[in-house]
């Protein structure tokens, strides 16, 4: 028979063989053996006896007329390996993509089958690592070295040298980092907060282009990138904290330990959030309504901080008078005290947040809030121009403020879903974000300042969270609640159906 007349070696099958595992029902061969080529081919040939339905396929090989082997010796190459050949009577197995004629089956290369990326080479991660590492910790270092050097070199009374600049940077990078400092032991605390996000947009940055570099994908990949940094900066700050031990400025060494490596971490996962998929990774592990209050939770302390800073500015607009008066003479002290000014403005703005949101804030014995105020003396700063010298009464006329967020915070997750109750957890959620977040800013803002009467600055932060828990919480369950869909079934309390029988 034609299958069986080629000369081929032991073991080789035939091009229909090769191609499929059945025999024809009229043929007494042995079990795959075709019986003709049309047979073998499975194919539809034309008018003519020539080529199948389909030429593009493995098996489209015009077999010799005489029985003997294929026209193409080559079509040998598209035989299945002889461990893929199924036994008599069973069904092929589906690996590939099933051609148009006659069910020809071609196999196609799988995903498994791929082979895998070559990784980073281990000198390319090691650098990268390393200049993780440092590149941060030498980047702060120079921004505040540049900061004093500024201030240092134009001031009228100062004497700028270089040595001296760069060992009083070594406590300002703490300082910079929110580390409490010690001056002839008085505490300062309250820091300003400018240079701290100077100092994360620099390590955010360089943690981006590391995660970019070693082609960081997914959050446990960057989690690398973070522990680094973290680590970089514990080790620096200890360092640091003992070099600074016995001069006029120092710092504890576990606050120089944990306050930088925090800064840090935050600073690194800010800037590998998005390339690390870190969003869709919180969103992976929380239902919708939850990820929505996060979002909503975010928009609202955006929207507290531009409300407080624009009370602030309205401040300082109506006291212009008084702050240029209090610029000291000079070009150069008048540019050192704008820089503090300009270092303190956050602070200000956190400040300016209390005071909309009821609580206020304090210099020592000096209380500024709506429903609170004591007044006296306060440090000679441009920036405290804006303080009131007495309370006015349409001061609370300010919480239509922190309302006006809460509202804005319901409007936003009043469609989340269609169960209300659902949708009160999402306002719970942002209003646990909204409290978090400034419990954090309102720590940072304020602090010590050595013992003199202005000390302590207190943003009160435990009652500022408070506050801002009840101007999210209420307004915008209230929106939510009734703002949204809201099925007649669906309440609070929800009654099994004999209860609603027995009410009736």
């Amino acid at each position: 028979m034609p299958g069986s007349s080629g000369g081929g070696s032991a073991g080789s099958k035939s091009p229909g063989e090769g191609l499929r595992g059945s025999s024809d029902s009229g043929d007494g061969g042995p079990a795959g053996a075709a019986t003709d080529s049309g047979d073998g081919l499975r194919g539809t040939p034309d008018s003519a006896g020539g080529e199948p339905a389909n030429p593009g396929s493995a098996s489209s090989e015009r077999p010799d007329p005489d029985g003997g082997e294929p026209a193409n010796p080559a079509s040998a190459a598209h035989e299945l390996p002889p461990e893929t050949a199924n036994p008599a009577g069973t069904e092929p197995t589906r690996t590939g993509q099933e051609a148009d004629a006659g069910g020809v089956e071609e196999t196609l290369p799988t995903e498994q089958d791929t082979p895998p990326l070559d990784p980073v080479p281990a000198i390319v991660r090691f650098r990268a690592l390393v200049l993780l590492a440092v590149g941060p910790l030498v980047g702060g270092y120079v921004l505040v070295a540049t900061l004093l050097a500024l201030v240092t070199g134009t001031a009228g009374n100062a004497r700028f040298t270089t040595s001296g600049v760069l060992t009083a940077a070594l406590p300002g990078w703490l300082a910079a980092h929110q580390v409490p400092v010690e001056i002839l032991g008085r505490e300062l605390g309250v820091l300003p907060i400018l240079p701290t996000i100077g100092v994360v947009l620099v390590t955010a940055k360089i943690a981006a282009l590391t995660a970019e570099r070693l082609d960081l994908r997914r959050p446990r990949q960057v989690s690398v990138v973070i522990g680094t940094v973290a680590v970089a900066h514990a080790v620096a700050g200890l360092v640091v904290a003992r070099l600074t031990a016995d001069t006029v400025v120092s710092a504890g060494t576990l606050d120089a330990l944990y306050y930088p490596a925090l800064v840090a971490a935050l600073a690194a996962t800010l800037g590998v959030a998005r390339r690390g998929r870190l969003r869709e990774a919180v969103a992976g592990r929380v239902d919708a309504v939850a990820f929505d209050g996060l979002r909503a939770g975010a928009f609202a302390v955006v929207l507290l901080l531009a409300a407080g800073g624009a009370v602030l500015t309205f401040g300082l607009v109506t006291s212009v008078p008084a702050a240029r008066d209090l610029f000291p003479a000079g070009a150069g002290n008048a540019v050192g005290m704008l820089l503090l000014c300009l270092g303190y403005l956050p602070n200000a703005v956190v400040a300016a947040t209390g005071f909309i949101a009821g609580p206020g804030f304090s210099l020592g014995a000096v209380a500024v809030s709506p429903i609170e105020f004591h007044g006296g003396a306060t440090p000679g700063v441009p920036l405290l121009a804006a303080l009131p010298e007495y309370q006015a009464l349409w001061w609370p006329a300010l919480f239509v403020l922190p309302l006006a967020v809460g509202i804005a915070v319901g409007r936003r997750l009043r469609d989340v879903d269609e169960d209300p109750v659902a949708r009160l957890r999402g306002v719970a959620v942002a209003g646990g974000i909204v409290a978090v977040c400034f419990v954090v800013f309102a720590g940072t803002a304020g602090g010590r300042l050595g013992a003199g009467p202005f000390d302590p600055v207190s943003m009160r932060a435990a009652a500022l969270s408070v506050a801002l828990v009840l101007w999210i919480a209420v307004p915008g369950a209230i929106v939510a609640w009734f703002g949204g869909p809201h099925p007649a079934d669906v309440g609070l309390i929800e009654f099994e159906p004999e209860d609603e029988a027995v009410r009736g």
